[in-house]
C-alpha cells in the first residue's frame, strides 16, 4: 500500500514517513520545501510541488491508497499579522489537495490538526467534546479543514481521522532526523539553545498565570509517539473498509502538563548547563494550561504515549549536538545563499 505524505520533508511529516516505512508501507513524500528540508527527506522518493497545484500531485495521487496531510503554515503569531497567508494555504490550497485526492479515488485521509481548534478551554483536561472556539487564524484554518472533512464524509464517503496535536517535541532516537524550524519558536529547542554560552536568552512569556509556579502549562508529546499514532490512525481507516464514511477527531497528548519552568529544569538536568532566561509579559491569547484527555486515542486507536519529558529533552539535545555540524538555517534564510551552498542543506 502506498501512502502520500504531504509536507513529508517537515518536522512531524518526516518522522511519520519513517514510522510508515517501518510498518511496511510504500511512502512517497510531497513538499514544496518552503519550510521543509531535503535532508529530512533523504532515503525517500520526494516530489517537489505545492498543494495549490492541481496537476503536479496527480501522478503520485494515482499511485496512492491514502493521504496524510501535514503541509500547513503553523505560526500562531504570524497568522494574526498575516491571515491571508494562512487562509490561502491552510484552507484554499488544502481544499485543492483534498479535491485532487477525492478525484483520484482516494477515500482514506489523515489530517494533522491541532489543539488550537479549542481556543481557550474552560475545563482541563480537554476532551474531543470540548467546544471548538479558536482564538487565532491558525486555529480557525485548522477547524475549517476539519469541518470540510466532516462534510466530505457525509457527501462522498471519505474516511478520515483528524489528529489534534498538543505540543510536539523531541527527535528520532536514531539521531537521523529532528526538529528544524526557521524561525524556531518551540520551547525545548529554544531552552537548549539558551543553555549554550553563546546562545540567545530564553524569553519566558508571563510568570503570573494561575498555575503552580506562575508559568504556562502545556502537554508535551514526543514526535515519535505522534508518528506511531498516525500509523495506528491509518490502520483504523483500513480495518473495516465496509463500515462506510466516517470523520474522527482524536486528541494526541500525554494527559500530563508541564510548566515552562519544569521544562527548563529538565533541560538543565539533561545538559548539565544553566538555561539563561529573562522574564517578559504574557502573550495575548496564551491560555494558562492546555492538557489533553487522551482516553479516546487509547480506546479507538489502542495508542498511549510511551515517552516522557526527559526522553523528549534528551533526544532533542542529541539531535541538536549532532546537527551542529550542519548549517542550522531554514529555507527562508537559505534562499539568500549561493546555489552551491544551498544544495548542501
Amino acid at each position: 500500500m502506498a501512502i502520500l505524505v504531504v509536507g513529508g520533508a517537515g518536522y512531524i511529516g518526516s518522522h511519520v514517513a519513517r514510522a510508515l516505512r517501518r510498518s511496511g508501507y510504500e511512502v512517497v513524500l510531497y513538499d514544496n520545501l518552503s519550510t521543509g528540508f531535503r535532508r529530512l527527506a533523504q532515503g525517500f522518493e520526494l516530489v517537489v510541488g505545492d498543494i495549490a497545484d492541481q496537476a503536479r500531485p496527480r501522478p503520485v495521487l494515482a499511485r496512492a491508497d491514502a493521504v496524510m496531510h501535514f503541509a500547513a503554515h503553523a505560526y500562531v503569531g504570524e497568522s494574526v499579522t498575516n491571515p491571508r497567508k494562512y487562509f490561502h494555504n491552510n484552507v484554499a490550497a488544502s481544499l485543492t489537495l483534498l479535491d485532487s485526492a477525492l478525484d483520484a479515488g482516494i477515500r482514506r485521509f489523515v489530517f494533522s490538526s491541532s489543539c488550537a481548534v479549542y481556543g481557550v478551554p474552560k475545563n482541563i483536561p480537554i476532551t474531543e467534546q470540548t467546544q471548538r472556539q479558536p482564538v487565532n487564524p491558525y486555529g480557525v484554518s485548522k477547524l475549517f479543514f476539519e469541518n470540510a472533512l466532516e462534510a466530505y464524509a457525509r457527501a462522498y464517503g471519505l474516511r478520515s481521522v483528524c489528529l489534534r496535536y498538543f505540543n510536539a517535541a523531541g527527535a528520532d532516537e536514531s539521531g537521523e532526523i529532528g526538529e528544524l524550524h526557521d524561525p524556531e519558536t518551540h520551547l525545548i529547542p529554544l531552552a537548549l539553545a539558551a543553555s549554550a554560552a553563546n546562545g540567545p536568552e530564553l524569553q519566558i512569556h508571563g510568570c503570573d498565570y494561575p498555575t503552580s509556579d506562575g508559568t504556562c502549562i502545556r502537554d508535551y508529546i514526543h514526535v515519535n509517539d505522534l508518528a506511531d499514532a498516525h500509523v495506528r490512525a491509518l490502520h483504523h481507516l483500513e480495518a473495516d473498509k465496509e463500515s462506510g464514511a466516517e470523520s474522527l477527531a482524536i486528541n494526541l497528548g500525554t494527559g500530563r502538563g508541564h510548566s515552562v519552568l519544569e521544562v527548563i529544569e529538565a533541560v538543565e538536568s539533561v545538559t548539565g548547563r544553566r538555561v539563561r532566561r529573562k522574564l517578559g509579559p504574557r502573550r495575548p491569547g496564551d491560555p494558562p494550561a492546555l492538557v489533553a484527555d487522551p482516553a479516546k486515542a487509547q480506546s479507538v486507536l489502542g495508542w498511549t504515549a510511551r515517552r516522557n519529558l526527559t526522553d523528549m529533552v534528551s533526544s532533542a539535545w542529541a539531535w541538536m549536538q549532532k546537527g551542529s555540524q550542519y548549517p542550522r538555517i531554514g529555507p527562508q534564510s537559505a534562499a539568500k545563499l549561493p546555489a552551491a551552498l544551498r544544495a548542501r542543506l
